[in-house]
């Protein structure tokens, strides 16, 4: 008669069946950990990027703040007063526009009301024509819109297009600008204040800080001789046309140039350059 070679019990079966179970679980926990740990590094990688973006809207604020106090002496020395210096500021909210408007009052008085607003109007044109760029950056939703067509400004637009990724372009943005709002109206009551107190406050220095802070973000841009054959002509003409036009149009002949010169791409390749992933167009 054959034998029967008995079968394992349940007991074995039991074991077998939950040592399984166990390497099943740390296999999870090990796949879980690997998960947890790329979530942290890429977390802290993003907090990274959004607080170099964050440093540089507050450096651009930090600039046309110490610039508002210029604007702020200079309008009570045109003859506004402290209440008309800052209403301007917190409404109007344009730096050139702002200058440009006592720029004339000044050199032409109460008479001089209607060029001065038309000059203010004319330098604050190119702040719709940002308006098209950063709509993109900025999203939907109306009151949204609303707000960003406030702080669309010279120092907003620049540091959020020069952003290499959607979400870095729209913090920066808004960093920038609830910096350069918040910074702006201090400043501009501050030396609305101090009125004359301050003497000729070109000596400070405090007029070329906006201008310094645009060259800071102007300079990464000029690896390519098409950039700099744009930004060259446009600063010659800029320079050349100041002391001859009225304030406002210097800047917007420059512009024109620089679309003229870019447009045709004389010196740059032929290839047309797409932007990289999460910019807008």
């Amino acid at each position: 008669m054959a034998r029967t070679e008995p079968g394992p019990s349940e007991d074995d079966q039991a074991a077998d069946d939950q040592a399984a179970d166990d390497q099943a679980a740390d296999d999870q926990a090990a796949d879980d950990q690997a998960a947890d740990d790329q979530a942290v590094s890429r977390a802290s990688r993003w907090n990274t990027d959004d607080l170099a973006t964050a440093r540089k809207g507050v450096a651009v604020g930090l600039a046309a703040a110490a610039y508002g106090i210029s604007y702020g002496a200079l309008a009570v020395a045109a003859g506004l007063d402290v209440w008309q210096t800052c209403v301007m500021s917190l409404l109007m909210f344009t730096g050139g526009s702002q200058f440009a408007l006592i720029g004339v009052i000044a050199t032409g008085g109460v008479a001089a009301g209607p060029a001065a607003i038309a000059s203010a109007a004319i330098l604050g044109i190119r702040n719709g024509i940002y308006g098209i760029r950063v709509a993109p950056i900025i999203g939907a939703g109306r009151w949204r819109r609303f707000a960003a067509a406030w702080v669309t400004i010279d120092e907003s637009s620049a540091v959020a297009t020069s952003q290499p990724t959607l979400r870095s372009q729209r913090l920066g943005f808004w960093v920038t600008a609830l910096s350069v709002f918040i910074g702006w109206n201090l400043t501009s009551l501050l030396g609305a204040l101090i009125g004359n107190a301050l003497g000729d406050v070109r000596v400070y220095g405090l007029d070329a800080a906006a201008a310094a802070a645009f060259l800071g973000l102007l300079w990464p841009r000029l690896r390519q001789l098409q950039a700099i054959a744009v930004a060259a002509a446009a600063a010659v003409i800029a320079a050349a046309t100041t002391p001859v036009l009225i304030p406002g149009l210097p800047v917007l002949v420059a512009g024109i140039v620089a679309v003229i010169v870019g447009g045709f791409n004389w010196f740059g390749s032929p290839s047309p350059q797409l932007d990289p992933p999460g910019i807008p167009t």
